[in-house]
């Protein structure tokens, strides 16, 4: 016997020919001769009896067909959750999120107004509220704002005001190291057949230290020890070789940066280098980061090394080509959190 297409039918009919069908196999008739009477197929008839053990005849009735309309946002709830979401993190809210995805907000409205969305629909909402898609910036929980605004405020621009009456330089230096293994980017493939990318199964590192201006000017020590002191002064005194003018050099609270035995030298050299530290935890603030960023992603991730010192041959190369194109360099002071050392 065929079986007729329901969905042809009316909903308040679907909802009938549900209801009579569920009955019937209670009664106890069995399912494959209820599903010929009603001209149903076995696994409908099947579907529906589950969903009545679970929630009753209410999971029979006909649902709204059509477009879901949720209704639509006030002005004065669309503020409220755009400043939620640019003040709050869905863990301070005790969401099951770590970001605000559109799953979030979505929830975000329905808690608080009532108002239920699809993740398309709240999608809209963003767009029209100014808001994209981005990659987030990691800050330390440990970060103190107001040590932060302090920086901006007074310490950065008193640090500026120095620099010009001593007609010194101002360098901004990081250290990070780089291994082997770090990849970046994506490479294409056949759907369901993720591409294998051959290479060495030895792991090997190497650091660097760098420091750079607004002015596009690089400097710059690959290495393969570990960062210690006495490494730190090594590149220091390479730069007062290189670097006639008195050099400001801002760097973070590393230990090395703030041992001894480097304030005594320091001390020794106070007419030609003078070292400042920024705010705890606050690697954003520093505009060497970048470089950084830009080294692991470039020479590093998509330049695959088979060995130690050819990583270091292609990090060094990789350097040496930012210090001839100083406008790159110059472009780094360009990203918003650190626009401010520009000037």
């Amino acid at each position: 016997m065929e079986t007729s297409d329901a969905r042809s039918l009316s909903p308040s009919a679907q909802e009938a020919i549900r209801i009579k069908a569920v009955k019937t196999v209670i009664a106890g008739k069995p399912q494959v001769e209820v599903a010929k009477i009603f001209g149903i197929t076995r696994q409908a008839l099947g579907k529906w009896i589950n969903k009545y053990r679970e929630d009753g005849a209410k999971s029979l009735k006909a649902k709204k067909q059509g477009r879901p309309k949720g209704g639509t946002l006030l002005p004065w709830q669309a503020a409220q959750i755009v400043r939620t979401i640019q003040d709050k993190t869905p863990e301070q809210l005790k969401f099951p999120f770590y970001l605000w995805t559109r799953e979030a907000i979505a929830l975000l409205i329905e808690k608080r107004f009532g108002i239920k969305f699809s993740i398309w629909t709240v999608g809209r909402y963003l767009a029209r509220w100014g808001f994209s898609p981005q990659k987030p910036l990691r800050r330390a929980y440990e970060q103190k704002p107001e040590q932060v605004k302090r920086w901006h405020k007074i310490e950065y621009p008193r640090i500026r005001e120095q620099a010009k009456l001593e007609k010194a330089e101002i360098y901004w230096g990081d250290e990070m190291g780089m291994r082997s293994d770090h990849a970046v980017g994506r490479t294409y493939g056949r759907r369901g057949q993720t591409p294998v990318i051959p290479g060495t199964g030895q792991r090997f590192s190497c650091n660097m230290i760098s420091a750079i201006t607004n002015r596009g000017r690089l400097n710059f020590m690959v290495f393969k020890d570990t960062f210690r002191v006495d490494v730190f002064m090594d590149f220091l005194k390479r730069m007062l070789k290189q670097i006639k003018r008195k050099i400001f050099l801002i760097v973070d609270g590393h230990p090395v940066h703030r041992s001894v035995k480097l304030k005594h030298w320091l001390e020794k050299n106070t007419n030609r280098i003078r070292v400042f530290f920024l705010p705890a935890y606050s690697p954003e603030l520093n505009p060497d980061e970048i470089l950084n960023q830009d080294v692991k992603s470039n020479a590093v991730g998509r330049k695959r090394a088979y060995s130690r010192d050819q990583l270091i041959k292609n990090v060094r190369s990789y350097l040496r080509s930012r210090q001839r194109k100083p406008y790159i360099v110059k472009n780094y002071f360009k990203e918003k959190h650190v626009q401010y050392a520009s000037m």
